[in-house]
Order: structure tokens, then C-alpha cells, then sequence
């Protein structure tokens, strides 16, 4: 039995705009400007309180960040899914991996609770057994414990365990637990991989869905 784990923003969802919208709101607050668009995407991927630390730059001090955080936490949730769409061919994806018997399940390094509302606000929280945000455990991504949970829960060994994502961050969690792990070039931060290369690298979901069927397809000759 496979157990595929999923990042979420920049590999199912693109929540760019939604993002930089939230983070420069929270800057509005605080009388800085908009930030631009990409460098805000280059801040994401460690979770919410390091994004408003960088995006808040190097002359805030804890006060001013931990305000902006609650902020930005506050805007977001309320507009979380004004532009957030799936990328293009996961959700065909999501349904391929169903039919062939793997379990899926989501980490990310975002608050879980809204982590949550996306994937229902989607239509696609039944296609995982379990979410977890970077708030579910002591420790987030790149730390092994979500992986190593998750796999407890699937009952699923190191070897037929993947994780998908857009950044090192998702190769490094894999590293760190053992697992197998696939970028996606689509989503934030596929520089990263230069540094940091996954095992496997595709260019859209489906790219990963037939290099599963085949691997299968392989397996059981």
C-alpha cells in the first residue's frame, strides 16, 4: 500500500495571490508598502511566522512581527480562497492515485485549521485520510515527525512512502525520514531543487501519476 504525502501550497493549490495579498494587508497595517508578488512566493514554504518575519524585513522587531502575524493570520483566513484554484491537472491526479489503491494524506507547514478549510472549500478533503499543519506537532517540515506519524497511521513502510512538494524544504522532510520524494517544477520554489534535487522531478501531477502506474505496473510482473 503506497502512502503519497502531499505539500500544499505551490503543489496541490496555487495560493500565491491570496499570499501576497495577506502579506502586504498585514504591511498596510504597520505603514510599509506592497511588497512585490514574487519575492513574497520566495518567502513561503517555513510557515506563517517566518514568512511575516522576512516579509516584515530585518527592522521589525518581535513585537511589530508577532503583531503583523495575527494580522496576517486574520486576513487570511477571510480570504484564503478568493483566488486559490488547484493546479492544473491534480485533481485528475488526486482520483488516478484513489483508484490505485494509494493512501493519500496532506502536510504543510500552514495552520492547520485553515489548511483544512481549503482542501473542503476545494472539494478534495476526501481524497486524504489525515491533514497536518505546521501547528500539529512540536516540530515542522523539514523535521521528520509528520511523515513518521502519517506512515504509523497508514501502516505504510519507508520504502513505498513519497513526499510531494515544490521546495527543498519537502526534499530535505523526506531526507530526514528516510522516504521517497518528488518536486514539482510548477509551484514556488523549484530553484531550490538545483541544491536540493528529489528523487524524481515532473512538470505536472499527472507526470507523477503515470511514473506511479508504470512502477506498479513493473512490480507486479
Amino acid at each position: 500500500m503506497q502512502l503519497l504525502i502531499f505539500d500544499l501550497d505551490g503543489t496541490l493549490i496555487d495560493s500565491r495571490l491570496d499570499l501576497a495579498n495577506s502579506v502586504n494587508a498585514a504591511r498596510a497595517q504597520f505603514g510599509r508598502g506592497p511588497l512585490p508578488s514574487e519575492l513574497i512566493y520566495s518567502y513561503v514554504g517555513n510557515g506563517a511566522p517566518v514568512l511575516m518575519r522576512r516579509a516584515m524585513g530585518p527592522e521589525a522587531d518581535e513585537a511589530q512581527i508577532s503583531a503583523a502575524l495575527d494580522v496576517f493570520l486574520d486576513y487570511y483566513n477571510r480570504h484564503a480562497l478568493d483566488h486559490t484554484k488547484l493546479y492544473p491537472g491534480v485533481l485528475e491526479s488526486l482520483a488516478r492515485f484513489r483508484e490505485s489503491g494509494a493512501q493519500m494524506a496532506v502536510l504543510t507547514n500552514k495552520p492547520v485549521r485553515i489548511s483544512r478549510w481549503i482542501m473542503e472549500g476545494l472539494g478534495v478533503s476526501g481524497y486524504v485520510f489525515q491533514i497536518y499543519g505546521g501547528n500539529s506537532f512540536e516540530h515542522k517540515k523539514p523535521h521528520r515527525v509528520g511523515i513518521d506519524r502519517l506512515r504509523e497511521e497508514a501502516g505504510a513502510d519507508i520504502s513505498d512512502t513519497w513526499m510531494v512538494g515544490d521546495s527543498y524544504v519537502d526534499v530535505q522532510t523526506a531526507r530526514n525520514a528516510g522516504v521517497n520524494s518528488c518536486g514539482v517544477s510548477y509551484g514556488f520554489q523549484p530553484e531550490t531543487f538545483r541544491e536540493y534535487p528529489p528523487d524524481l522531478l515532473v512538470d505536472r501531477m499527472e507526470e507523477f501519476a503515470g511514473y506511479l502506474e508504470q512502477r506498479n505496473s513493473a512490480l507486479k510482473k
